[in-house]
């Protein structure tokens, strides 16, 4: 199929929260999709007119991947690793976008006071004298899951839609599901085991193997959405700082700098002279900190005669090449 078409494709969520996050987080990145209308399952992306954009659900974006029927998907990761097989056709280009977060978690019933950890399902299973039944749309990251804590005859029950109601009616004896915040969870008189987390997921960025390797145009691709993407989540953390300085020389308030523990600047500060209208030696000193490191920061440039301190957010770091497109090409080697 990937010789059968000369289209790059890029495939989304096509609702639900990741949907939402999704686009916002391309529009951030500075790669807006256009979608003229609502109803199509086709876009495009302006900074990009040769890549198309298609939506699909979330577990069928793997599958298509998969299969090479798209090039690029953005899905969660709880998807990759219930649909994404073990062909090796999958290739993770970048497995934390930084949002749709959630856990895969062994769901009880709060009624069951004595079991808190997977060992204390032997217990239950004994003297039920039955395999336990458990609801959940992750079938093979929930067998593979139970196997290994020794629960081999468990029997899944595949099931779509709300789960949190199969204790309560009796169609299962537990569930695996998806949690975010545990809201629901409390409200249906339900609780997560201790050591029963299955998984912790975000969005990721999949591309198919085959492509990448098969098509340089979409490997040139995979290397630009990298390189705004990763630009774009190193600059969410960060902060940039101005302020003024009285100093001898930039090297000596460069020195002052370099003496406290976070505003050294990515590879040192940027410094410039301050024209002023009396003539004293004022400096602008300009650096990029880690925006949990803000107050820590201006307490440092405050405490070696900064003043006037601006703080801006800054929109992309563009490295020489990104992390992410290095591990690309190395796992391209296999």
């Amino acid at each position: 199929m990937i010789a059968d078409r000369k289209d790059i494709r890029l495939a989304l969520p096509s609702k639900g929260r990741l949907a939402e996050d999704g686009l916002a987080f391309l529009d951030k990145a500075g790669l807006r999709v256009h979608k003229p209308n609502p109803r199509q399952f086709e876009a495009t992306i302006p900074a990009m007119p040769e890549l198309k954009v298609l939506f699909q659900r979330a577990g069928d974006i793997v599958v298509s991947v998969r299969d090479g029927s798209i090039d690029f998907g953005i899905t969660g990761w709880d998807m990759v690793g219930e649909h994404g097989g073990e062909n090796a056709e999958i290739l993770t280009l970048h497995q934390e976008l930084g949002f749709g977060h959630c856990t895969l978690n062994v769901i009880v019933p709060e009624s069951w006071q004595d079991v808190h950890k997977m060992a204390d399902l032997s217990e239950v299973r004994g003297r039920n004298a039955r395999p336990l039944r458990v609801a959940t749309k992750f079938p093979n990251l929930t067998g593979t899951f139970f196997r290994r804590h020794g629960l081999e005859d468990t029997r899944l029950i595949h099931a779509e839609g709300t789960l949190e109601v199969a204790p309560a009616i009796g169609y299962a004896d537990l569930i695996v599901d998806l949690v975010s915040t545990g809201t629901t969870l409390r409200d249906n008189r339900l609780r997560t085991l201790e050591d029963g987390m299955i998984l912790s997921s975000q969005a990721c960025l999949i591309a198919h193997r085959g492509a990448l390797k098969s098509r340089p145009e979409v490997l040139a691709m995979a290397r630009q959405l990298l390189e705004f993407i990763e630009a774009h989540l190193r600059a969410a953390s960060n902060v940039a700082i101005y302020a003024n300085m009285r100093g001898e020389s930039p090297r000596a308030i460069a020195e002052r700098m370099f003496e406290q523990s976070v505003i050294g600047g990515l590879e040192g500060p940027t410094i410039s002279p301050v024209v002023t209208s009396k003539g004293d030696d004022w400096y602008a000193a300009h650096i990029i900190v880690r925006r949990d490191q803000l107050v820590q920061a201006i307490a440092e440039l405050r405490a070696i005669g900064g003043s006037g301190v601006v703080v801006t957010p800054v929109t992309y770091i563009f490295e020489e090449e990104p992390a992410a497109s290095r591990a690309m090409l190395e796992a391209l080697k296999d």
